[in-house]
């Protein structure tokens, strides 16, 4: 019944499609791809306060240190070579004489330093600041404890970035792909809210691509920087980036030719492309999970956090809201990868919970609601899209059958629940997090105690030392098993459609996403 209607949806929403045409993009005279994204939210600045819009510019339109390919082979980017003693704490790296930026300067050391001490600067609103901690001083920095003058990170000459750090940190070149270690152009990134980010004239590229237009909740475009270090190994012209308020419009602005590239797709899609050259499946580095925010009662009784956790159904869930979810019951993604085994982390941990409803209902009467008698009126707060939308009812339904507590749903504007959670501002709140390197500390940082993405009020001594430590097993058995930190419900795969003709588009090893930067369209002469 579901699978139908969702179809349904679908045909409706294409036929819709052809009367919100936003723009008409030919590809008469550049070699383009026009790629969909969710609603327009966060920054583009390195140093602010991020969401998707920035993961997807920042792919094409800004060079890292290095990264690592599918093969977890180094690519340099931004820098030639790199330099490490033996206790992993001093790091230097040495950066192209040729990089520049799409205005034709040099990339220098000190573009790189600008972003990390932006970042430093609790206003500037930085979720990833504290993925800057391994630097000696800039936790104290941060907290205004320390001046900057004593941060570890040097500039010995335009092209030498140093890096000296707390204590030794094995992962430190993952860290390198995360926004807060990007450059920024000194001359022209000042205030994270100034608006210079999405200024064509003042935000400039130092990948293959540079902003060239935004449009707020339209476009934006991204046009190939002709000074960049290798842009002879760059096919297109143009990406375009089109904003889309649901999957659904997403799909009929594919069929009816106004994208190219159309990404995380509703699982209907796998049916009806089930044996089309567009469809292109692939697994995400990504949990979908369920913030209780300890600030409010009774969440910060662990035997409640604990009693919403044990009495979901997973299974059912993912048999409900669609084909292309898998239950997960760790926080750090079920399809993350150990380098040194090639197995998944959880696959070698094992679960960190066991579903048991009856269970769930002995806690929450220990806790004083004996079959949700006299449970506050609280709600679930979740962005307006499809998925979410379906999954919040099932939540909400098994919550009330399997503990006789009602939740509200809230669902809201993208950006307002992005907003309202890094606030604070919210009883549960849905949260999704696709992992931005390859290693379990991109999900168990996010609840340290001194963590600025933790907006829940988590504060563990014991769960700080077990990543500080890198137990990491040991921690996603604390936050998800033990305390219940966070709600864990499932992963998803990647239902994608691409216009047969597009070629070379890489996947991120650590997240899954698509990288387009080195991509090419062979049915566009140009």
């Amino acid at each position: 019944m579901k699978k139908s209607i969702l179809a349904m949806m679908i045909i409706v929403a294409m036929l819709a499609a052809g009367c919100s045409k936003q723009k008409e993009f030919s590809q008469e005279d550049t070699k383009e791809i026009v790629v969909t994204l969710n609603s327009d939210t966060g920054s583009l600045d390195p140093a602010g306060g991020i969401a998707l819009t920035y993961l997807a510019y920042s792919v094409s339109a800004l060079d890292e240190l290095l990264a690592f390919d599918e093969n977890g082979e180094i690519e340099y980017r931004a820098a030639s070579s790199y330099e490490v003693n033996e206790e992993m704490t001093h790091w230097t790296f040495h950066l192209r004489k040729d990089g520049k930026w799409s205005n034709g300067d040099s990339v220098q050391a000190e573009d790189f330093i600008h972003t990390i001490q932006r970042a430093l600067d609790p206003k500037s609103g930085s979720g990833y600041g504290n993925y800057l901690f391994p630097i000696k001083n800039a936790e104290a920095i941060y907290h205004g404890e320390k001046p900057m003058s004593e941060l570890g990170v040097k500039a010995p000459d335009n092209f030498t970035l140093e890096f000296i750090l707390e204590s030794p940190c094995t992962y430190f070149l993952d860290l390198l792909r995360l926004p807060v270690y990007m450059p920024s152009c000194k001359e022209f990134a000042d205030s994270s809210r100034s608006g210079w980010d999405k200024n064509p004239d003042t935000s400039l590229g130092n990948g293959p691509f540079y902003l060239s237009e935004y449009v707020p909740e339209q476009y934006f475009v991204l046009k190939k920087n002709p000074y960049y270090w290798n842009k002879e190994e760059i096919q297109l012209d143009q990406i375009t980036y089109r904003f889309f308020d649901s999957q659904l419009t997403m799909m009929a602005a594919y069929e009816d030719g106004e994208v190219d590239v159309a990404t995380n797709l509703q699982a209907a899609v796998l049916e009806r492309y089930k044996d089309k050259e567009d469809l292109v499946l692939g697994n995400t580095i990504v949990t979908r999970y369920i913030y209780p925010n300890l600030n409010v009662k009774p969440f910060d009784d662990v035997r409640v956090r604990k009693a919403l956790s044990l009495a979901l159904d997973r299974e059912e869930l993912c048999e409900i809201v669609g084909g292309d979810t898998e239950p997960t019951y760790n926080f750090v993604a079920k399809y993350m990868l150990d380098k040194n085994t090639g197995e998944a982390y959880t696959k070698e941990w094992g679960p960190a919970l066991n579903e048991d409803i009856k269970e769930a209902q002995r806690l929450l009467a220990e806790a004083g609601y004996p079959e949700g008698k006299g449970f506050p009126k609280l709600s679930y707060s979740y962005p307006a899209l499809e998925l979410d939308g379906d999954t919040a009812q099932v939540l909400q339904a098994q919550w009330k059958k399997n503990l006789g507590i009602e939740i509200e749903l809230n669902p809201q504007e993208l950006q307002v629940n992005y907003s309202q959670r890094r606030a604070g501002e919210f009883d549960l709140c849905r949260m999704n997090w696709t992992a931005d390197f390859a290693n379990p500390h991109t999900y168990l940082s996010m609840l340290l105690s001194n963590g600025t993405y933790n907006t829940s009020g988590i504060n563990d001594p014991k769960y700080d030392q077990l990543v500080a430590d890198q137990k990491m097993k040991e921690a996603d058995s604390l936050a998800v098993g033990e305390e219940a930190y966070i709600i864990p419900l499932f992963t998803m795969k990647s239902c994608n459609l691409v216009r047969p003709g597009i070629t070379n588009i890489k996947v991120i090893p650590a997240s899954g996403f698509f990288d387009y930067r080195y991509a090419d369209r062979k049915d566009v002469n140009k």
